[in-house]
């Protein structure tokens, strides 16, 4: 194994890291737009994730730095290609963040209700495209004979690329779903376990088909055997989740949800970037990677500050991993503050 093979399974890793963990974030914001009664609840459901959203979106970043770095090829392939469904994830990521920041600056419900609006569908866009990004790369994209997109841009939503987006966004709904009710109390944890029984059997038929599919195009025996590691794990969640085990249904989605992830990667090794325009012009470990020496410099740093980064986001899910209710949302004119919730359970622990 060389040291491009361990960083494409490093760039494998962060990518997984980030589809499980603002996973469940996206989730949660796209059942923000049918779960809640009152304001209240709304502010329970957002206080779920006001401690925790922002430090998911580090591995977003940490993994296109470190595939930028160990294969500058595969990344800027990827972004000239993949330039418009990637400008719109950005777009969304930014107005998610303004929701979460703005929301609570005025105690009106027009306001909030906006903000509210504005976090649905930055939520959803984003479940939906990551599945299409996923999926494309899988498939394979048209590069000419220099690894630069030649194809057009609504060549990307092929029917194989629309199913795995449909995946994505079907899988982030319930594993949110079964976040709020592994995290809630009373009518939001009882309803967000109906969601997820429901939800669950739609992203189970949709992960089926789209595995499938993948592996029948690409697959080899170890990415075929953790597709069958992430339908058996979904399938576990799902009977945890309606017998009430909350906890081992929210772990059985993560698991699932990740299986899945690492089998693409697998079932894409050792390329990097298939061509639909002919073998020859696509990207592999080889042709994509950077210098051994960059590789080198890359593994030292990456020995240091990774098990820092996995710390510190661990205490942070340790010091928020209690329920929150609409006892914890602090009354008065700043009720919308998003992190409010999670705060004030943390403080009632201390």
């Amino acid at each position: 194994m060389t040291l491009a093979d361990i960083w494409f399974a490093a760039v494998a890793a962060l990518f997984t890291g980030y589809l499980v963990l603002e996973g469940f974030d996206f989730g949660v914001g796209v059942l923000l737009a049918y779960l809640p009664k009152e304001e209240r609840e709304r502010q329970v459901m957002v206080g779920t994730i006001g401690p925790a959203w922002d430090g998911n979106e580090v591995w977003l970043i940490a993994a296109a730095g470190a595939l930028f770095a160990a294969f500058p090829q595969w990344g800027a392939a990827l972004f000239s290609a993949f330039s418009l469904p990637l400008l719109l994830i950005l777009l969304a990521l930014i107005v998610r963040g303004m929701a979460f920041t703005y929301r609570g600056s005025r105690d009106t419900k027009r306001w909030r209700r906006n903000w509210d609006r504005c976090l649905f569908w930055s939520s959803l866009a984003p479940a939906f495209l990551w599945g299409v990004v996923f999926a494309n790369v899988v498939r394979g994209i048209a590069l000419d004979g220099k690894h630069e997109f030649a194809g057009p841009i609504w060549g990307l939503l092929n029917p194989f690329a629309i199913l795995g987006g449909l995946t994505t966004l079907a899988l982030f709904v319930t594993h949110g779903a079964v976040f709020l009710a592994v995290k809630t109390m009373g009518r939001i944890r009882r309803k967000a376990k109906g969601v997820a029984e429901k939800s669950g059997v739609i992203a189970a038929v949709l992960a089926v088909v789209f595995l499938t599919w993948a592996q029948a195009m690409e697959g080899s025996f170890v990415s075929v055997l953790l597709a069958a590691v992430a339908i058996g794990a979904w399938c576990v969640a799902m009977a945890a989740n309606f017998f009430g085990r909350e906890g081992w249904a929210f772990a059985g989605s993560a698991a699932a949800i990740g299986a899945a992830a690492v089998s693409l990667f697998a079932a894409l090794h050792p390329d990097v970037l298939p061509s639909t325009a002919g073998s020859e012009n696509g990207l592999d470990i080889e042709n994509a990677a950077s210098t051994p020496k960059t590789l080198q410099i890359m593994t030292w740093v990456a020995v240091v500050f990774l098990p820092l980064v996995l710390l510190y986001q661990s205490w942070t899910y340790w010091v928020f991993r209690r329920r929150i209710g609409g006892r914890n949302i602090p009354a008065g004119h700043n009720q919308g503050d998003l992190a409010n919730a999670g705060e004030g359970g943390a403080r009632r622990r201390r």
